[in-house]
């Protein structure tokens, strides 16, 4: 028997998330790190990771990276056609002899797209110091470049581990700028960051993680009328497990990896 789709001419199919995971578990040994956790990013949006030292969020993003296997759960990333996934990390290390401009050829090379590496440091505004080498930069610069290899291959999701973290004002709004860009590309953003700013300027959506539970996800107003708070910072600390309306999503408790 055929059935008629009941769909009106200008309705649009559903969008598939950029980023979904459903009940993931992680640990290290013995050390549970994260417990449960699901969420999903949308295509076009950013989503800041945030939460206390030790929470899961590195741990988080890793999975997400697909540079850690988590021990439970499932994840689907950009819809898993290939995992275009860029990765900058809370640390990121480079060849210290190599130019700002071969550190990114270099990570061109991985890839089978052709890369405009002027165009990328152009993007991410490190187009004036292309010919410095690595160990000659500020550490802020060290992070753009990380930013500039995590955008090599053109990934339409991007995870952030602390992005603006050594970062000066200016380079902090170009950083922000440069995230605005991607996004508006329709790319998705999953970051973490300890800089609330950066959450009010960027976030679509904030995930609280916290002893390796999601306690608390949604947009930021949502988050400020659910804890009855007046700032974003007093609502993390209310929604969190210090706080006195600590949370809810069942999972294990533990910390970030030593």
């Amino acid at each position: 028997m055929s059935t008629q789709s009941t769909d009106r001419p200008d309705e649009q199919p559903e969008q598939r998330p950029a980023v979904e995971l459903a009940d993931v578990c992680h640990s290290f040994g013995d050390l549970d790190v994260l417990g449960d956790v699901s969420f999903s990013v949308s295509p076009g949006t950013v989503a800041c990771v945030v939460g206390p030292n030790g929470s899961g969020k590195t741990t988080l993003l890793r999975i997400v990276a697909d540079l850690l296997e988590p021990d439970a759960g499932a994840i689907s990333v950009a819809g898993d056609g290939g995992r275009r996934v860029g990765y900058l990390a809370q640390q990121p290390a480079f060849r210290r002899q190599f130019t700002v401009a071969e550190t990114v050829a270099f990570y061109g090379s991985l890839v089978a797209e052709r890369v405009d590496v002027d165009a990328i440091l152009d993007r991410v505004g490190l187009s004036a110091v292309a010919g410095r080498r690595v160990d000659a930069l500020s550490g802020g610069m060290v992070r753009l470049l990380g930013l500039a290899q995590a955008m090599v291959g053109d990934p339409s999701v991007l995870v952030l581990d602390e992005p603006a973290n050594g970062l000066d004002p200016t380079m902090a709004r170009h950083l922000r700028a440069v995230i605005d860009d991607l996004t508006a590309d329709g790319d998705a953003v999953l970051l973490s960051t300890h800089d609330l700013h950066t959450v009010d300027r960027l976030a679509d959506t904030v995930l609280l993680v916290d002893h390796g539970e999601l306690v608390a996800a949604g947009p930021p107003d949502e988050l400020l009328a659910e804890a009855d708070a007046a700032s974003l910072d007093e609502a993390i600390a209310t929604l969190g497990h210090g706080g006195e309306t600590a949370a809810v999503s069942p999972g294990l408790h533990g910390g970030d990896r030593p």
